[in-house]
């Protein structure tokens, strides 16, 4: 079956996201959500984005329009059981996504293709809670959805291959850089990049260097765009901290455990750019100054 109709399930950061870039792709696409506000508020996110382009120069007036006219807004979930594939972009909770699942899965054809964005919880316990497995998969976007290039498409051991596939083909034709991965904690990125975010607040914690320093070492010694304290901070404190947690509960390896100062930050809510101060104050978001934690 060609996916021609996509549904996206919430319309949040990055939902709307990906919402968005299937709409630019040509797909017809209906975004749901819980309630009209927030259903209103990412179409307007939506369409900044795309005033944004065109104010660059990079999508033209008529396409801005024809992606506007591709995107439907919803509330109600029946809405989605005519999409093709539903990629499922709701808050990371594996209960709620379980019940949101339970309910859309009664409405849907059979061959429907059922996708979570999740960046952390597993594929296969969502899989399992519906009658249809072998055609579960991951789609892990990354943010901002429409800048990033990379999607890793995530297998269990029940997802049929043609299925898999399929997902894979998707990702490319919404001009995405899709790499393959199974259904383990933390797929390839997170599990490779919290460790390395963790151990530099465990090197903040153990006086090795200051927040600047860390940074800096990262950026100019190992050519990375911002340093592992800014990019907490960017993703968010609150985030990383939740991710770390299920995936020291998967693997029960300290590499994954959650420093004592993230923790601490996250309980004051200091959970970065988003709340105003983190391992930075960002009272001028222009010149974000380290705040003393040790």
């Amino acid at each position: 079956m060609a996916i021609e109709k996509v549904g996206v399930a919430g319309c949040g950061l990055m939902g709307s996201g990906i919402a968005q870039v299937c709409a630019q792709s040509g797909f017809p696409t209906v975004v749901r959500e819980v309630n009209e506000a927030l259903v209103e508020k990412g179409l307007k996110s939506i369409e900044k984005n795309l005033d944004r382009l065109v104010e660059k120069g990079s999508l033209s007036a008529s396409d801005r329009a024809a992606t506007r006219s591709r995107l439907k807004g919803t509330t109600k979930i029946e809405d989605l059981a005519g999409a093709d594939i539903v990629v499922e972009a709701i808050v990371e909770q594996l209960a709620a996504k379980r019940e949101f699942w339970s309910v859309l899965e009664p409405l849907c054809p059979k061959q429907v293709i059922f996708a979570s964005n999740t960046s952390s919880l597993s594929i296969t316990e969502m899989a399992v809670g519906t009658s249809r497995p072998q055609n579960f998969v991951g789609l892990h976007f990354f943010n901002p959805v429409p800048v990033m290039k990379l999607v890793e498409v995530v297998r269990t051991i029940a997802t049929d291959n043609a299925v898999y596939d399929q997902a894979h083909s998707f990702a490319l034709r919404l001009g995405k850089t899709p790499v393959r991965t199974t259904d383990r904690t933390g797929f390839i990125v997170n599990r490779l990049l919290v460790p390395y975010l963790l151990d530099a607040v465990r090197a903040l914690e153990e006086g090795v260097a200051s927040i600047e320093d860390i940074d800096n070492s990262m950026k100019l010694g190992c050519g990375h765009p911002m340093g592992p304290l800014t990019l907490l901070d960017f993703v968010g404190n609150d985030t990383t901290y939740h991710i770390a947690n299920i995936m020291f509960e998967e693997f029960k390896e300290k590499r994954f455990a959650p420093p004592p100062l993230l923790k601490r930050m996250v309980l004051a809510g200091w959970n970065g750019r988003k709340s105003g101060r983190g391992f930075y104050d960002y009272t001028d978001p222009k010149n974000p100054r380290p705040v003393k934690l040790v």
